[in-house]
């Protein structure tokens, strides 16, 4: 599978936080293990600000680092969390599209490291997220839904 149809399976096969985040996969780079992404949360994302969460901005930038090592592995694997770090530099306003850079950094047997990045329209960072997962085969399609 090339990147344009891996690319086009996973925005159609989408984990059920997708639609919570608006999260749509605009480039996919396997070889390098780097994945783009915009977002787009909804309104129930809003902490008292008016500002998206932390928790939901943690939550996009961990979708973001996770798919980076997916498509760098090459298979269907899950690659639950074991630890991360997100530094916050500006505020992610809610209502705008919000894009995020993944990056696997390096993939092993047991072991996986990725960043993430979360940028405004303007570029601006807002967020950066550093991570390190298990990487785990699937047999099946797991706990993803088809988007229509």
């Amino acid at each position: 599978m090339n990147d344009d149809e891996l690319m086009a399976r996973m925005n159609k096969f989408v984990p059920p936080t997708a639609r919570l985040l608006g999260q749509e996969i605009l480039e996919v780079d396997s070889a390098a293990g780097r994945v783009k992404m915009r977002f787009q949360p909804g309104p129930e994302c809003r902490n008292p600000m008016g500002n998206v969460q932390g928790g939901i901005v943690v939550a996009m930038l961990d979708d973001a680092a996770a798919f980076a090592a997916i498509v760098k592995s090459g298979k269907r694997i899950g690659i639950p969390t074991i630890e991360l770090k997100t530094s916050f530099f500006a505020p992610a306003r809610s209502g705008v599209p919000l894009y995020a850079e993944g990056r696997c950094i390096k993939l092993g047997k047991r072991i996986a490291f990725m960043e993430a990045d979360l940028f405004d329209e303007a570029g601006t960072l807002l967020a950066r997220l550093t991570t390190s997962a298990v990487p785990v085969d699937l047999e099946d399609r797991g706990n993803l839904e088809e988007r229509k």
